[in-house]
C-alpha cells in the first residue's frame, strides 16, 4: 500500500487520486495513520462484502434461534412485552 503524508496529499491531491485507482493510499498525519483513499470500485466491493458478511451472520443467528425453538410468534410476543 502506498503511504503519503497528509501535507504531501494536500499538495498533490490529483496524484493521490491517480494512485488510488491502482491501489489504496494510506495518509499519515503526525506519524499516525489518518485515512485511506480508495478507488470507488474498491469501496463498492468492500461495501458489498460487508453486506454479504452481515447477511451470513444474521442467517447463522436465525438458524441457531430456530434450533432452540424460537419462532415468529414467540418473537412477536417478546417484542410486544407480553411474556
Amino acid at each position: 500500500m502506498k503511504t503519503i503524508s497528509a501535507s504531501d496529499a494536500k499538495q498533490s491531491f490529483a496524484a493521490v487520486l491517480e494512485a488510488a485507482a491502482r491501489g489504496p493510499v494510506l495518509i499519515r498525519k503526525h506519524q499516525r495513520d489518518a485515512a485511506v483513499v480508495l478507488s470507488m470500485q474498491e469501496y463498492e466491493r468492500l461495501a458489498r462484502l460487508n453486506v454479504a458478511e452481515f447477511q451470513r451472520f444474521c442467517d447463522q443467528v436465525g438458524s441457531k434461534a430456530a434450533r432452540k425453538g424460537m419462532n415468529e410468534a414467540i418473537l412477536a410476543k417478546l417484542l410486544a412485552g407480553n411474556d
